[in-house]
């Protein structure tokens, strides 16, 4: 099997521990269900992780794939008060990661998915070495700060681009990894509607409930595709940013490799976090 691990997992900075601030609680339920989906990647072992993320490098237009020697990044709790946009002078508590990039088979994804999608492959600096080394975002950091260290493939979706592209570089990740013999982990970094708080950064909309609900029920019953499926008017209101890493994911993992389990969903601030595992 190419892919032998497939989970979707939130990103929001608090439920690191090291991040949450004055609530330290406020997303423990979240944290638990990553600490168990870490668990059983790394009982799956896989050779690298995939991580499918809406915070990385982007091109208007254009998917993206990391092809650097290495990944670098920090997060801090002023990052976490400017996704709120709250002001902080100093820093804080930091987190840092590094990780090694799987460069061969993020060159074997972009061969087999760049005849027809619109695909980025970056580097930065030097061709090889340490110095090769692009920045981590917080899509990737924060699942990846649950799982084992392994290599790392990390690809920046594109919303501008049409869903059925999104399950093509899905099935394109799945054929490279079996293409090298790749024994593959792969993360879609979604949290859900960010509509559901007033003082939210986006404001409250009743769509947030309605959308997450939904999502809730296809994950669950692993008819992923049906997010391809909700009205535009929807997303625009309820403001998710999971559903293109989760078509990718649904490319990569055919339904009848699915046996999907969710762990938990919440939503202790204004946006959704569901935890599930896939395969």
């Amino acid at each position: 099997m190419s892919i032998v691990f497939a989970a979707i997992a939130p990103h929001g900075l608090p439920i690191l521990p090291e991040l949450a601030g004055d609530g330290p609680d406020r997303m423990s339920q979240t944290r638990a269900s990553l600490v168990e989906l870490g668990r059983a990647a790394q009982s799956a072992d896989p050779d690298a992780f995939i991580v499918i993320t809406p915070h990385g490098i982007r091109a208007e237009g254009q998917f993206t794939l990391s092809a650097s020697a290495y990944m670098e990044g920090e997060l801090n709790e002023q990052t976490a008060a400017w996704m709120v946009r709250s002001h902080r002078l100093d820093k804080g508590n930091r987190v840092h990661m590094r990780r090694a990039v799987d460069r061969e088979l993020a060159r074997e994804i972009a061969k087999i998915a760049s005849p027809e999608l619109p695909l980025a492959v970056l580097n930065f600096a030097t061709a090889d070495g340490p110095l090769s080394t692009l920045p981590l975002d917080w899509g990737t950091m924060i699942p990846l700060s649950f799982m084992p260290d392994r290599p790392v493939v990390v690809i920046q979706t594109a919303p501008s681009r049409p869903f059925h592209e999104h399950v093509r570089l899905g099935q394109a990740a799945r054929a490279a990894c079996g293409a090298l013999g790749r024994r593959a982990a792969l993360i879609a970094s979604c949290d859900w509607a960010h509509a559901h708080a007033e003082d939210g950064p986006y404001g409250y909309h009743e769509d947030a409930a309605k959308l997450d609900a939904e999502v809730e029920r296809a994950i669950a019953g692993g008819e992923l595709e049906r997010l391809a499926e909700f009205p535009a008017e929807m997303i625009q209101n309820a403001r998710p940013d999971g559903i293109w890493q989760a078509l990718v994911l649904a490319g990569a993992v055919p339904r009848d490799e699915r046996h999907p389990r969710v762990l938990s969903y919440e939503r202790p601030t204004y946006f959704g976090m569901l935890v599930a595992q896939i395969r």
